[in-house]
């Protein structure tokens, strides 16, 4: 009956409409923590904040992959909620979200979790706010569901392994000249993937490229005392099954035609801002701002900027939004 419903009330006039996608009164979008079985697996979310008339609840959705919603919810959320209807959700095998018997992570079915929960949820359209590896599940899902999606917010967001690598290869080899020099010195010449630099061992390469994505070492203890905290670390399951099949790269950009918000941190050297301005010129409604100060972790580098631009950017009601 959900679907219908649903499929109902994308018919109602804009004014109703807005009334009906902004409703608190469907059980899956109460507030405090919700488990539903969708598409086999169970699946955790937790409803906060005050809902904007007129504006749909906004899905965070996190990276990783697998590193679940708690340090957002944490560190961010609060000041979010004082505008928007947050769903923190947890991807299957992340945080507190069954991590599957069968082994089950396609791509595609993490796209129809994103569905499943909409449809719990009982409403016509979401909002998403998507980091890192969740960028390129909220790109599938608006081209899947272009009508389910009012608005998009993409944060430091992975999109195509092969364009962003190059210009992550291209950052790392300017951090860090002399093991670029000694690599190329023993090869045929320079990789744009920088191959050398993930065949490092991992005791040497984690603190690199940890470097790469937080300019403030004081931001990356920060994040890593609250994940602790949570007791809920990222079991790599759901990563080391992407990295199986390979990892996708998201091509249907003129299915993407919502407002979008690309973010991007100028010191990030997981996501360089090279590759997000060039989503942001292949996508047909998009703006792209780039935090000086911010790393890979945008909303912890820079919270207030953070805060005030996706509030601003999601909280004002469809009739007051410049055409």
């Amino acid at each position: 009956m959900k679907p219908v419903i649903a499929t109902l009330l994308l018919l109602l006039p804009p004014r109703l409409l807005a009334q009906a996608t902004s409703s608190t009164d469907a059980p899956g979008l109460r507030d405090g923590p919700h488990q539903a079985v969708i598409n086999d697996v169970r699946l955790w979310y937790r409803v906060a904040g005050h809902a904007t008339p007129g504006v749909p609840p906004v899905v965070f959705l996190h990276g990783g992959p697998g590193q679940g919603s708690y340090h957002f919810a944490a560190l961010v959320g609060p000041y979010i909620e004082r505008s928007l209807r947050l769903v923190y959700f947890d991807q299957r095998g992340s945080g507190k979200s069954e991590r599957p018997w069968t082994g089950e992570y396609a791509f595609s079915t993490l796209v129809q979790d994103i569905e499943g929960l909409r449809r719990e949820l009982g409403v016509p359209q979401i909002a998403l706010v998507a980091h890192s590896f969740g960028g390129i599940l909220a790109l599938e899902y608006a081209a899947t569901y272009p009508t389910r999606v009012s608005r998009l917010v993409i944060v430091s967001g992975m999109w195509s392994l092969p364009v962003q690598g190059r210009y992550q290869c291209e950052r790392i080899r300017a951090v860090y000249p002399a093991l670029a020099h000694a690599a190329d010195s023993v090869a045929t010449g320079p990789d744009e993937n920088c191959r050398w630099f993930w065949q490092l061992p991992a005791a040497q390469r984690t603190p690199l490229y940890e470097a790469l994505m937080f300019p403030d070492s004081t931001v990356h203890a920060r994040l890593d005392s609250t994940v602790a905290a949570s007791h809920l670390p990222n079991t790599l399951e759901l990563s080391a099954a992407l990295s199986r099949v390979g990892y996708p790269q998201f091509t249907s950009f003129a299915k993407v035609t919502m407002p979008t918000l690309v973010i991007a941190g100028r010191l990030d050297g997981a996501i360089v801002p090279k590759g997000l301005q060039e989503l942001a010129q292949r996508l047909s409604n998009a703006t792209v701002v780039e935090y000086d100060r911010s790393g890979h972790f945008v909303y912890l580098d820079e919270t207030d900027r953070f805060v005030r631009d996706v509030t601003r950017f999601l909280a004002t009601p469809p009739a007051a939004r410049p055409r």
